[in-house]
């Protein structure tokens, strides 16, 4: 059994998934307000930042939620 450390908050699980069951609803939701507000604006974004101040996700949660499986091609838009 592998012992991870909660991006969001920083307590130890063992369950699979990328924070602990405490934090997923929270971060499933943050993850969903994200590719939304991605898909509505696409072009018109100019940074992770904007994206930030827009929807009041941190932007250390939209780094990590670019590294999710699914998601890579979101960095594109970054770059």
């Amino acid at each position: 059994m592998e012992v991870k450390r909660c991006a969001r908050c920083g307590v130890f699980y063992t369950n699979s998934g990328y924070v602990c069951p405490k934090c997923t609803t929270k971060d499933n939701m943050e993850l969903s307000q994200f590719k939304n507000f991605v898909e509505e604006n696409g072009i018109e974004i100019n940074s992770l930042k904007q994206i930030s101040t827009e929807t009041g996700i941190s932007e250390k949660n939209l780094n990590r939620f670019l590294e999710y499986d699914g998601l890579e091609g979101y960095k594109t838009l970054f770059k």
